[in-house]
């Protein structure tokens, strides 16, 4: 998972259609490349996974390669309303936080959320793996889950709180990279297994990579 790469645009739908045929579709999809790799797997047995025509996966996905990336664009869309939630329900920017110890304690919050969500997730284990079979198989491949648009929010409210005296940053979209490096990538690269990922332990991750990030970038008074 790249913290600024974008996943590459899929385009336009061949038809936008049924919302629970394409949920399947992108699922047994998802499900059958993970297993078995993309090359190896045809439309027609995603077709028979997903319970629908070759002609309704042709219809939705126009080919394979449009499949694979809107799985990745599902990915990211998915984590960028997750990143989104997380950070109104624990670092709204009306809340009151006035001292650096709230300031850690709402930002630990936010990271627990956010970690557990994604490092449980077995659909974003999936797309994760999608992409790093896809770089054994083209060194070159720009495929990326989007995540920019997660990090500029998530920096956006580190510039909230430094502009209000308890961050001392003047790249605040290099601190929202540090953050995530040192709590959900690295509760991830901890914790690839959704089924084995220990709660506690990447309760742990979090709260440690938060007050590292803190006594980086928290204001000396």
């Amino acid at each position: 998972m790249n913290t600024s790469a974008n996943a590459v645009d899929p385009g336009k739908a061949v038809r936008e259609g049924s919302s629970e045929k394409r949920a399947a579709i992108l699922a047994a999809a998802r499900d059958l490349f993970v297993r078995q790799g993309v090359d190896r797997v045809s439309m027609d047995a995603v077709a028979a996974r997903a319970g629908v025509s070759k002609r309704t996966v042709y219809d939705y996905f126009g080919d394979k390669r449009r499949l694979f990336l809107a799985i990745l664009t599902a990915a990211s869309d998915s984590m960028l309303a997750t990143s989104c939630r997380a950070l109104d329900e624990h670092l709204p920017t009306d809340a009151r936080i006035t001292t650096v110890p709230q300031l850690e304690e709402a930002l630990t919050a936010f990271a627990v959320d956010l970690g557990t969500s994604i490092v449980r997730s077995p659909d974003y284990a999936a797309a994760f793996a999608l992409v790093a079979q896809e770089r054994l198989r083209t060194p070159t491949t720009t495929d990326d889950l989007a995540t920019e648009a997660a990090s500029q929010e998530l920096a956006d409210r580190i510039a909230h709180f430094a502009d209000a005296g308890l961050l001392d940053t003047d790249d605040p979209r290099l601190a929202a990279d540090h953050f995530s490096a040192l709590t959900v990538l690295l509760a991830y690269e901890r914790h690839p297994v959704p089924a084995t990922a220990d709660p506690e332990k990447v309760r742990r991750t979090m709260a440690d990579g938060v007050h590292a990030f803190i006594r980086a970038y928290a204001t000396r008074r």
